[in-house]
């Protein structure tokens, strides 16, 4: 019982690692999206630096798949309360950081995109401030990755 339990707890913190991950990329991407309409109103010439900024945010749905093949592993027949623990918490992390990080960099990428729809040059800029809520993402990436070397 104690095994399905376990098993239960670790894919329950899979499911909240993707899930949360894929669920932010969204919101930070529909956010870039929505700026994006509005700025190609003004300035549909620059359409090329709005997909790459409205592209950003999308990055933290890849970190919660990646932070799956780290953890997979473990989620067998075989598994520890103590690895499901890990592996739920390190879902619960990443999965939160990545939907707060997606969310206010697309609100970064957002206003740049209004503002290169305004006629500012701030491309470079924009990227250099959106990459600021992404370190924090690549930061649960490694906390996962210590995690699931420490099981």
């Amino acid at each position: 019982m104690e095994t399905t339990t376990a098993l239960v707890l670790a894919y329950v913190g899979v499911a909240i690692m993707v899930g949360l991950s894929g669920v932010a990329s969204s919101i930070g991407t529909a956010i870039c999206g929505m700026a994006s309409v509005g700025a190609m109103k003004k300035n549909s010439g620059a359409f090329g630096s709005y997909m790459i900024l409205s592209a950003l945010p999308g990055s933290q749905g890849l970190y919660g798949f990646v932070g799956f093949f780290m953890v997979k592993g473990f989620l067998t027949a075989d598994i520890t309360m103590l690895q499901a623990a890990a592996i739920f918490g390190a879902g619960l992390l990443m999965g939160l950081v990545c939907l707060l990080s997606s969310f206010y960099q697309g609100k970064v990428c957002a206003n740049g995109i209004a503002a290169i729809g305004n006629g500012h040059d701030v491309m470079g800029k924009t990227l250099i401030l959106a990459a600021f809520p992404e370190l924090y993402a690549i930061l649960s990436v490694a906390a996962t990755f210590l995690i699931s070397n420490a099981i």
